[in-house]
């Protein structure tokens, strides 16, 4: 692996950042500056923190830190994606997004257990 993008989860988290940014233009106006905007930097802050996580891979313990903080982002993607779901039901995107985050949280998860497990110092 020579870079945090041959990352499998960087890859999925990148790709859905693109979907989310473009699943909020469905948004009404008012609506796309607020929980769009909030759920759009949450969504890419995920792919952001893996690729600086990744930059300090030498040190176990903080790398492990940054997925963990890619974790949350994910997770508070979630929350705002059952919001959306909520408040607009007919925009599919959202509903269709929120299962893959879920994808998404196990995949970092499973990966924070390879990097605690199998990681050198």
């Amino acid at each position: 692996m020579s870079s945090f993008r041959d990352l499998e989860i960087y890859k999925m988290a990148y790709d859905l950042a693109l979907q989310v940014h473009r699943a909020t233009l469905l948004l009404p106006k008012f609506e796309m500056y607020e929980q769009g905007g909030q759920i759009r930097r949450s969504s890419k802050s995920i792919k952001d923190t893996i690729a600086e996580g990744y930059g300090r891979r030498r040190y176990k313990n903080e790398y492990i830190r940054y997925l963990v903080y890619a974790q949350a982002s994910c997770d508070e993607v979630n929350g705002q994606l059952d919001m959306l779901n909520e408040l607009y039901p007919e925009i599919e995107d959202f509903f269709i997004l929120r299962e893959k985050y879920l994808v998404l949280g196990k995949k970092i998860n499973n990966y924070i257990q390879y990097v605690e497990s199998n990681w050198k110092t």
